[in-house]
């Protein structure tokens, strides 16, 4: 289907489910970027901005040679005076030098990126971001613009077949369908035209003045263009270029700690206009995602480790740790697979895409509870991801414990989130929310009989099945279908 006919297919799958609920449905088109810059208007970004929205549910992952430690991706090696700063060593220079050193020791032997992809396949994902570089500024992938990457010469990981860690991870996951996006990171701590040696490096930006030295700063603006570069033009097919470190920035602001912005006092600005496009002329319509930034290069935004309690004006996507670390520490506490089950369903509803983050352990696997989890929300999806792939939000998006999503041809689904403990649907379910229109077909996914449905005031009351009661399809959440009988066609020969 053409972008034009997919958005007309989504307007009109509005109208059918405002006029199932009985009022107007602010179901989401593909969104344009936030309106302070201005909407996207390359057509290539908006077709794959939609793609991405149907997609729904990804992968990412925080990997690299700080897993052998166990301690937070690159941000110890930062001074800050914030609790993910923290050290094991009030030495920070010995503490600092260590850090550096431990490429030498990262040989994650059990490394194999088509276990991965078939796990996150099976849990129903369809996409993947992954780390190509961290604040940290070593490289996951081959470059060749430092030696502090994964196939450098003191790394023994070097000789391994699939030493290249994100052409592998790519190659795997595309294999099976993915989008592919790639994290990289703006600051880079180990540059000398980041971090110059020549001063203390106080906190997370640029540690020299740039009006003085406006050379060094365009040093480091090739390097990044370079480094970009080769990812977007050397390892296939890319959808999605996520960039974080939003404090690097144009003036007049900066981050300095997440959502707490002061003026900006170093332009540190990355020129993204050129990045942009010279990205795109390797990629068209690739995806652009300039965290925090705002503006015409953030296509989505990505709240952090939280879910809006709303619907949002534009496209968005919750970035999430499945433990409580977004790199592996071992021993980590899981969240359970309820707990995700209904996270995605939460974020869905409100038209937003949940990516998913595992830290691979400094062996290159995923914990066995993470595993577990994937099993498990895939065993939800195998039933229920009708409800989840390719909708819109509809009002009331949640009534209670039930959240709703549509799809383009008027299906509505109420996804009814059960309780810790509730091991079964309820034998009667009353949705005050929905009104639906006399021969609406109601059925319970995973469940041949039709669930039996009568009009109680501006609402509905199912009654279901006795064996889904008895035999519920999957735990977690139990799915709702609301499909509205089809238009009579027109007579022949009727007034036009």
């Amino acid at each position: 289907m053409t972008f034009a006919g997919k958005l007309a297919s989504i307007c009109v799958g509005a109208v059918l489910a405002a006029a199932l609920f009985g009022r107007p449905s602010p179901a989401q088109t593909p969104a344009p970027a936030p309106a302070d810059a201005g909407p996207e208007t390359d057509p290539l970004v908006l077709a794959k901005l939609a793609r991405w929205q149907d997609w729904k549910f990804g992968l990412m992952m925080h990997w690299g040679p700080y897993s052998q430690w166990g301690v937070v991706e690159s941000w110890s090696i930062c001074s800050e005076d914030e609790p993910w700063c923290r050290r094991s060593t009030p030495d920070y220079v010995a503490y600092k030098k260590a850090y550096e050193a431990l490429p030498r020791t990262f040989n994650p032997v059990k490394f194999n990126p088509d276990k991965w992809a078939e796990a996150a396949k099976a849990a129903g994902m369809r996409y993947v971001v992954m780390t190509s570089k961290h604040h940290d500024g070593f490289t996951m992938y081959d470059t060749k613009e430092t030696d502090y990457r994964i196939t450098g010469p003191d790394v023994p990981f070097r000789t391994h077949p699939k030493a290249d860690a994100l052409k592998a991870v790519f190659e795997a996951f595309r294999s099976r369908g993915f989008g592919t996006g790639a994290y990289f990171s703006k600051p880079d701590w180990h540059h000398p035209d980041f971090w110059a040696p020549e001063w203390a490096t106080p906190d997370r930006n640029v540690n020299y003045s740039i009006d003085r030295y406006p050379e060094r700063w365009q040093r480091f603006r090739d390097f990044t263009y370079r480094q970009i570069e080769e990812i977007v033009s050397g390892y296939g097919p890319l959808d999605i270029l996520w960039l974080d470190g939003g404090w690097v920035r144009p003036a007049p602001f900066v981050e300095i700690a997440p959502g707490h912005f002061v003026k900006n006092a170093k332009n540190m600005d990355i020129d993204m206009p050129r990045l942009a496009a010279m990205a795109r002329r390797h990629q068209p319509g690739l995806l652009v995602v300039d965290r925090t930034v705002t503006g015409r290069y953030e296509n989505y935004r990505t709240p952090e480790q939280e879910v809006p309690e709303k619907p949002l004006p534009y496209a968005w996507e919750t970035c999430m740790t499945m433990g409580d670390s977004w790199s592996y520490v071992s021993g980590d506490h899981y969240k359970p697979a309820r707990r995700l089950v209904h996270l995605l369903v939460d974020v869905v509803s409100k038209g937003g895409n949940f990516l998913l983050n595992i830290g691979p352990s400094p062996e290159g696997e995923f914990a066995p509870e993470a595993l577990d989890r994937l099993r498990e929300i895939g065993a939800w999806m195998k039933v229920n991801g009708a409800a989840i792939y390719g909708t819109r939000p509809v009002a009331p998006y949640k009534e209670v414990k039930t959240c709703f999503t549509a799809l383009p041809d008027g299906t509505v689904h109420a996804i009814y989130l059960a309780d810790e403990g509730e091991e079964a649907p309820p034998p009667k379910l009353m949705l005050s929310a929905l009104a639906p229109a006399p021969g609406t077909e109601v059925r319970m996914l995973g469940v041949r009989e039709p669930v039996k449905w009568e009009k109680v005031g501006r609402g509905a009351l199912l009654t279901l099945p006795a064996s889904a009661v008895a035999k519920p399809p999957c735990r977690y959440a139990w799915v709702f279908r609301f499909k509205p009988a089809a238009a009579p066609a027109a007579k022949e020969g009727a007034a036009r």
